[in-house]
């Protein structure tokens, strides 16, 4: 993933269509307000993988049932870099 771009809520309000477009590119948009980040826009491909990641928050996995797929997400995800 491409790293965030914060940008002011006025800027994001009058420049929506600029960065709609952008949201492909960067992913995550970070929307502030006098300094700190009040909301975002994610792309279409972070806003499904949010919706998988909230689908599987409380699904509870046996080591045993554990796929390839995931146990290779699991052995390069790193502490506070969000996945793909």
């Amino acid at each position: 993933m491409a790293s965030a771009i914060q940008v002011s809520a006025t800027e994001f309000s009058r420049g929506f269509g600029k960065y709609r477009e952008e949201a492909f590119s960067t992913d995550v948009i970070e929307v502030t307000s006098h300094g700190r980040v009040i909301g975002g826009y994610l792309s279409a491909k972070e806003l499904e993988r949010y919706h998988r990641l909230k689908d599987r928050e409380r699904q509870v996995l046996r080591v045993e049932d554990i796929d390839e797929a995931l146990l290779a997400e699991i052995e390069a995800a790193e502490y506070g870099v969000p996945g793909k």
